[in-house]
């Protein structure tokens, strides 16, 4: 074996750039992560398939000529599997949307934010380098998976493309499938990195509620089911302001009641695109309704709470109890736990019981 056969090569990322007065920036953050090839939109190639890992495009957005020749090289097919990232002005909605209208598998803000840059670059486009065995494929491409899924509901969902069934169950046996090949803990390790919370948070929800079915042997099915229901449960914060959902200080009252929010919003949306089964709906309204009725927005009590609602339930109240959050450090599993044990009456005991091994064993 020669030495170029045992050196992986490094992620290598097209820049195309017709913004000359922060694209220096830019290649500058993504050189930390490979090589970086700097070009006009003009001077893109027809054929990058096989040369990168993904292709980033800062352009003017809003200039019909700048979108129309980006247009004209992404639409064509040697583009169509490489994954696109979009640079967005700070906070146009206009922009958001006419990204997503070229083709936009995720974006990234100007003013740069470099962690956050590295992170979703490292979550779009593959690295070479990376774990080749099977195992390390299977957990790369769960974990792929299920942040494309959140991409599309943190990020296109808000300017006015449908997320569909379909765009959720193409994710979860790539997920059912990473976390039976690796483990929870290699989950955890790979989500927590990513850099935006409510995306964490819902990958960690995802990663406990598979596990969780894989530890009681659920059928596939089944285990989709979870998978599913915890991929989208947290919708409806793709609706609250990011003053809110991105807060490093505790929340105020106010804050909190608008936080509540998300779950009515959450099936609100979905009920009116009229593909989601009921029990999914069911998830997203209630998934922070208590048994004996102390929780929202129902204020459903005892059977009226199903056992699909009271499995997310707890993975999301154990997700948030270890959770870096703003009014508090994360909790060791171990206290987490404890924690939940003591809510008797409102979460449910045989549930929580049955959780502990995936709880404590992360």
């Amino acid at each position: 074996m020669t030495r170029a056969e045992r050196t992986p090569a490094r992620r290598r990322v097209l820049l195309a750039s017709d913004r000359d007065d922060r694209s220096e920036d830019l290649a500058a953050i993504l050189g930390n992560l490979g090589e970086v090839d700097q070009i006009s939109t003009q001077d893109m190639p027809d054929s990058p398939a096989g040369r990168y890992a993904g292709v980033v495009v800062d352009i003017d957005l809003m200039s019909m000529n700048s979108v129309q020749a980006v247009r004209r090289k992404l639409t064509a097919r040697n583009y169509q599997a490489l994954p696109r990232l979009f640079v967005l002005g700070d906070g146009v909605r206009l922009e958001s949307i006419q990204a997503w209208s070229l083709g936009a598998t995720d974006t990234i803000r100007w003013p740069f934010d470099a962690e956050d840059i590295l992170q979703r670059v490292r979550a779009s486009f593959p690295d070479t380098a990376e774990d080749t065995t099977t195992s390390g494929q299977a957990l790369n491409a769960g974990v792929a998976a299920a942040t494309n899924v959140m991409v599309k509901i943190f990020e296109r969902l808000p300017a006015g493309t449908p997320l569909t069934l379909d765009d959720v169950m193409q994710s979860e046996l790539k997920i059912i499938k990473a976390l039976r090949r690796t483990s929870l803990r290699e989950w955890l390790i790979a989500i927590n990195k990513h850099h935006r919370r409510s995306y964490r948070h819902c990958l960690l929800v995802t990663g406990y509620a598979v596990a969780f079915a894989q530890h009681l042997g659920m059928r596939e099915d089944d285990q989709r089911r979870l998978a599913r229901a915890a991929l989208i449960h947290d919708v409806g914060k793709a609706y609250i302001p990011l003053v809110i959902l991105d807060k490093t200080e505790a929340l105020t009252p106010r804050e909190e009641i608008e936080l509540s929010k998300h779950a009515q919003i959450g099936f609100d949306v979905f009920k009116g695109h009229g593909e989601f089964p009921r029990e999914m709906l069911d998830v997203v309204l209630h998934h922070h309704e208590m048994l004996d009725g102390s929780g929202y927005p129902d204020g459903l009590k005892g059977e009226e709470i199903a056992d699909l609602v009271r499995m997310i339930t707890v993975a999301d109240m154990f997700a948030m109890l270890v959770e870096d959050r703003p009014d508090s450090p994360p909790m060791t599993n171990a206290a987490a736990f404890t924690v939940m044990e003591s809510l008797t009456g409102k979460l449910d005991m045989d549930m929580v019981r049955a959780f502990r091994p995936v709880a404590l064993g992360a």
